[in-house]
């Protein structure tokens, strides 16, 4: 059975700090693997990976952490492993079966890279190393490698009270994130909602879409909101409260935007639409109030340099509030046909 799109934008984080965290995690990646209507063998697989990559976290590495998201526009699944150091000096030597530095078999990366479908790495000594490996469901087209997704729940809380979506379409892509007022279940109710009124007609204006949500939204909850459609050349945002966009290139934060003060829901105003040039080379990054806007402020070439499905992980776990649920979407700007 297919998790409802609220459910399935929600990630799974564990801290690996102790043997029994490996196994939770292994369990963890199975059941989002058959939540997102894997089969039982790619559910497997994906618990595998995920163990090995957890392990290698556990023998190797400091401030680890791994990352469960089913991927935002298809049946695939991301594994995205994240630490604070110390960095791989030979990271194509330790994808080699073999290789340890531990005095271990050195099997876990390269066990890693034979498992996944895709495995993308970036390290950088002293500072720590992101892998994302992700698997595709049998038979399927593989998912875009150009976005990425991580969406937290408050610590403490199983409901998360931010959501998000992602639709292509011909008119572009357009990504929702959603921030419902407060956090846990009334929270993750009206996050809900909105998503439920983006999906109905995502390829509608913008302004549209804010007011699909906004009489949706009006019974429960409120929400801030942001949402973007990129084309090639453009990225067109209209948000009401505290969803922030950032566009970034590996030199350095570009443009950034923040939605209109109010509250979709419950006083929204009329939404202004605002349309920022958007180069072939840089990402956008939409993001709730429990990621720190502080983090654009200090961003390292290493940071902003990273793919979206790296750099939306290395932002909830380098860059997040302990007090509100979080969300970083990440996507690569529209490519012109060629």
């Amino acid at each position: 059975m297919i998790q409802p799109a609220q459910d399935r934008a929600v990630t799974a984080q564990v801290v690996i700090d102790h043997a029994s965290a490996v196994h939770h995690a292994a369990r963890l990646a199975r059941e989002a693997a058959a939540a997102g209507g894997m089969s039982a063998a790619a559910a497997d697989r994906a618990a595998v990976l995920t163990s090995e990559l957890a392990g290698n976290l556990l023998r190797h590495a400091v401030g680890g952490a791994v990352y469960v998201q089913c991927h935002p526009l298809d049946s695939g699944l991301d594994v995205v492993a994240v630490d604070r150091g110390p960095g791989m000096a030979s990271p194509d030597r330790a994808m080699v079966d073999g290789f340890s530095t531990a005095g271990s078999l050195g099997s876990g990366m390269g066990a890693a890279r034979r498992l996944a479908d895709e495995l993308t790495l970036r390290t950088l000594p002293g500072v720590g190393t992101l892998i994302c490996a992700r698997l595709y469901a049998p038979g399927a087209r593989p998912p875009p490698t150009d976005l990425g997704l991580l969406c937290l729940p408050v610590r403490g809380e199983r409901a998360c009270g931010d959501s998000a979506a992602v639709v292509d379409a011909p008119g572009g892509r357009t990504a929702l994130v959603v921030d419902g007022l407060g956090h846990g279940v009334e929270a993750a109710e009206a996050s809900a909602a909105a998503v439920a009124a983006f999906r109905a007609a995502p390829e509608r204006p913008l302004p549209e879409l804010l007011t699909a949500m906004d009489r949706a939204l009006r019974s429960g909850r409120g929400a801030a909101v942001g949402v973007i459609r990129l084309r090639p050349g453009t990225v067109e945002h209209c948000g009401i409260g505290n969803v922030r966009l950032a566009l970034v290139t590996q030199d350095g934060v570009r443009s950034r935007a923040l939605g209109q003060p109010g509250v979709v829901g419950w006083n929204m105003p009329r939404p202004l639409p605002r349309t920022l040039p958007m180069p072939e080379e840089s990402a956008a990054v939409l993001y709730s109030d429990g990621i720190t806007a502080r983090w654009a402020d200090s961003a390292t070439p290493f940071l902003l340099g990273l793919p979206p499905r790296l750099l939306a992980a290395a932002l909830g776990h380098g860059h997040r509030s302990a007090r509100d649920d979080a969300t970083a979407l990440v996507s690569g700007a529209a490519r012109r046909n060629s």
